[in-house]
């Protein structure tokens, strides 16, 4: 058996990740809720977590690194907590539904949105003197294709907006700076690249950046307040936090520090470039991405006009090879390409050159039997 959907989840913890929260499951507590050693080792968890999640993604202040259930919730919590009816909105096709479904709901009431390609010109040309704030992916999860968000960091900061950065599919991968990149919030998920469990993510704010809270209810501070607390974290953080998901994140920064950013990169688009080249000369094989761009280890494709579903489960029934066919949740590519579903490989941190060629044959195999008529 194959796994190669690492954009959708990444294929096990590693086993430092799983010995850490079978640690902590045998006395779970609950942070900001008590004083006994529960709740305090609980308490000193997260903020541990708080402090390297800061530093790894160069946030300034660890108290504006919020945790949350993965990156829709912090999609949600930065653009409705900063964009309201009549502002104005930048982002690009690339887009998870994650950012595109609150910006069209906020659209709906009144805010005005401009899609743009994703490049920094047409991001920077979109921005007008009522732009709010800039909204854009780090990299695609369709196509794998990176976006200069350094390039677009720099015309925001020039221009006094604040850039909304969806690092879903880079976090864990690609080296991030907040400061360096201009960043104003930065969501994130943390069972992608991040290597952690899954319903965890965060929001990491940098400066003075105001969000409305998307959740208000219980902080375990100031409980007769009618207010919900306004000061990081907890404007952001109401209810009980997912600890062991936390944990989780703490224990995988280890093994991605053991394995290095640059070389975690290096291997996954090594395979996903191996497996493009290998793919590259079956004619009824497309490919779908601008090959100008730098990628991670993403490849998403058609067959012909095969069902992008059925040639998925082609894949695993016939060769045991676990991919995703489908939109995969952000339509905007598939309008720009003209299409209505790909097969998407993504390869990951525990597959091996092996595993992508024995990908590549079975698409040449299938596209083949497609090819000479064999269409089932």
């Amino acid at each position: 058996m194959i796994y190669a959907d690492y954009a959708a989840t990444n294929g096990a913890p590693p086993a430092c990740v799983r010995e850490a929260v079978a640690r902590y499951l045998e006395h779970p507590g609950n942070p900001g809720r008590g004083a006994h050693a529960a709740a305090m080792g609980a308490a000193r968890a997260v903020l541990d977590a708080r402090i390297r999640l800061a530093r790894f993604f160069d946030c300034g202040d660890p108290a504006h690194v919020a945790f949350t259930s993965g990156a829709t919730e912090s999609l949600n919590t930065a653009i409705t907590g900063l964009i309201a009816p009549g502002d104005h909105v930048v982002t690009t096709l690339y887009e998870h539904n994650s950012v595109l479904r609150p910006l069209y709901r906020l659209e709906a009431q009144g805010a005005r949105l401009s899609v743009t390609d994703g490049s920094a010109a047409e991001i920077g040309a979109a921005i007008r003197p009522d732009t709010r704030a800039v909204v854009m992916t780090h990299a695609s999860n369709v196509t794998g294709e990176i976006l200069d968000i350094r390039a677009v960091g720099r015309i925001c900061a020039a221009h006094g907006v604040p850039l909304i950065v969806d690092g879903a599919q880079t976090a864990g991968i690609l080296p991030i700076s907040m400061r360096e990149d201009h960043i104003s919030v930065l969501c994130f998920a943390g069972h992608k690249g991040l290597l952690g469990l899954q319903g965890v993510g965060g929001i990491a704010v940098e400066g003075e950046l105001a969000l409305r809270p998307l959740k208000v209810g219980g902080s375990g501070m100031r409980s007769f307040e009618r207010e919900h607390p306004a000061q990081l974290p907890e404007a952001l953080e109401a209810g009980t936090l997912n600890v062991p998901g936390i944990v989780s994140l703490s224990a995988a920064l280890d093994e991605i520090g053991r394995r290095g950013l640059s070389g975690i990169l290096r291997h996954e688009r090594a395979l996903a470039d191996a497996f493009e080249r290998d793919v590259a000369g079956v004619g009824c094989v497309r490919v779908y991405r601008n090959s100008g761009r730098a990628r991670v280890g993403i490849v998403s494709l058609n067959i012909g006009g095969m069902d992008a579903g059925r040639a998925a489960d082609r894949l695993f029934c016939d060769y045991g090879i676990q991919t995703r066919a489908g939109a995969h949740c952000a339509p905007l590519v598939h309008r720009h390409y003209g299409t209505d579903s790909m097969v998407r490989f993504s390869f990951g941190w525990e597959n091996t050159p092996e595993e992508a060629a024995a990908c590549a044959r079975a698409v040449v195999e299938i596209a083949r039997e497609w090819g000479e008529g064999g269409r089932i």
